[in-house]
């Protein structure tokens, strides 16, 4: 267990970005919205005179993941979630596990509370009997953002115990097909669920996410959330990606997604390069020596990765590459190679 360290919990991939370089940096499916899913949410503008209702997405959701609609609460986006969750408990001991999305501990710490660090280790799998079992609070990513490691469900379930909250960011967790490492349809007691829309659809500018809780949970973190929090067109995309259609679309997407993270993976692998192994999400954590060093050179080719110094427990040798369709990835390792990696 750590405390803090100075590091920026605040940085994240969109600040890697800038213009003209091909984005390797930012965690978002490419090529999105879909047509489909543009046009639901322009149409939803003819209707924002009246205030948002959230009740058909927040149906929508409940259908999607086999729950009562008191166990769903929408929010703009995941982050907020955490917000709430941060106003809401008051943890004794909080513990984050660490690597991961920074954003949970940062709302934490930004609401007085002190928390503490768990690094993974050994290829950053999850541990159970490594909690503190006086942590009433246990924060966990899966999969998790930097590393794309995958914890099975098994090994989150574990963490539950009497008096402790256990939150799940699955924002990556649609990247994985079939779901089959999700709690979000088995919710057990003590469990909160995070999930994101932006990733698979393209929606970081809409800002759509909810919460999956027990209703008491719920009901507090409503009573905490200001009026109207969701926009009318996020609704409308979060009603419109809950849809049986819609998921199965992700589902072909994740399909052919880990197909393409394999690949790259084995480039990158055979090149001599440590790839975090069994890479479930959306990209890749690798080290290479002199990451900050390569990773500025390959801005000066066009290209933005997301450095690994900003995450508690990697360092500057670390960096994230978010996958991409297999010709941009290609581009990329030919960059790399010109680099001699």
């Amino acid at each position: 267990m750590t405390g803090p360290a100075e590091v920026d919990l605040r940085h994240h991939g969109d600040t890697e970005v800038g213009d003209g370089l091909a984005d390797f940096a930012v965690n978002v499916r490419t090529g999105t919205p879909p047509e489909w899913l543009a046009e639901r949410i322009r149409a939803s503008v003819g209707g924002l005179a009246a205030y948002p209702d959230p009740r058909p997405a927040r149906k929508a959701v409940a259908a999607r993941h086999g729950r009562s609609a008191g166990e769903v609460l929408l929010t703009a986006g995941a982050a907020e979630a955490f917000v709430l969750l941060a106003r809401v408990l008051v943890p004794r001991r909080a513990v984050v596990v660490h690597p991961q999305f920074t954003e949970p501990e940062a709302a934490l710490r930004a609401a007085g509370h002190e928390v503490e660090r768990l690094i993974l280790e050994k290829d950053f799998t999850l541990d159970p009997g490594a909690v503190p079992d006086g942590a009433d609070l246990v924060v966990v990513g899966n999969p998790t953002n930097p590393t794309s490691v995958l914890h099975p469900a098994e090994a989150i379930v574990a963490l539950a115990a009497p008096g402790r909250t256990v939150v799940v960011d699955e924002a990556f967790m649609d990247c994985v097909p079939g779901e089959p490492e999700s709690l979000a349809t088995r919710l057990p007691p003590g469990v909160v669920v995070i999930r994101s829309l932006t990733k698979t659809w393209g929606l970081a500018g809409l800002r759509a996410g909810y919460v999956l809780a027990d209703p008491h949970l719920i009901g507090r973190l409503a009573e905490a959330q200001p009026l109207w929090a969701v926009s009318t067109p996020a609704l409308a995309a979060v009603e419109a990606c809950s849809t049986p259609g819609a998921v199965a679309e992700g589902e072909a997407w994740a399909v052919e997604l880990a197909a393409e993270r394999d690949r790259l993976a084995a480039e990158l692998s055979a090149r001599g390069l440590y790839v975090v192994p069994g890479a479930r999400a959306s990209f890749l954590c690798l080290r290479v020596q002199d990451g900050l060093g390569i990773r500025a050179l390959l801005r000066q080719r066009g290209y933005a990765v997301r450095r690994g110094d900003t995450f508690p427990g990697l360092g500057p040798d670390w960096l994230r590459i978010a996958v991409r369709d297999r010709p941009s990835n290609d581009r990329l390792l030919d960059v790399l190679g010109e680099l001699g990696i």
